[in-house]
């Protein structure tokens, strides 16, 4: 069980720190670096991305890759919740 509570950690950890990729990929064109070498961080930067993402998405599993992923996704962030009766 120890494991398991170890791989969702960390798998919730490499979903999060994907963003940090995200982030540089807006960050590197104001760099001082010639085209070519702007292009190129910026494309692994996105690369990398979804690498780390969908990683930790395989340690959390499927249902808790499911819930994370639904909250991440900007269209969900300001939806009211419905209660039922």
């Amino acid at each position: 069980m120890k494991k398991k509570n170890w791989q969702i950690k960390l798998g919730i950890f490499l979903m999060i720190f994907s963003g940090a990729f995200f982030g540089a990929t807006f960050i590197i064109p104001l760099f001082k670096l010639p085209t070519k070498t702007k292009v190129i961080l910026s494309t692994t930067s996105i690369v990398l991305m979804e690498v780390v993402f969908w990683s930790g998405g395989l340690l959390v599993g499927k249902e808790l890759f499911a819930k994370y992923k639904k909250q991440l996704n900007p269209k969900n962030w300001f939806k009211t919740k419905t209660t039922t009766k």
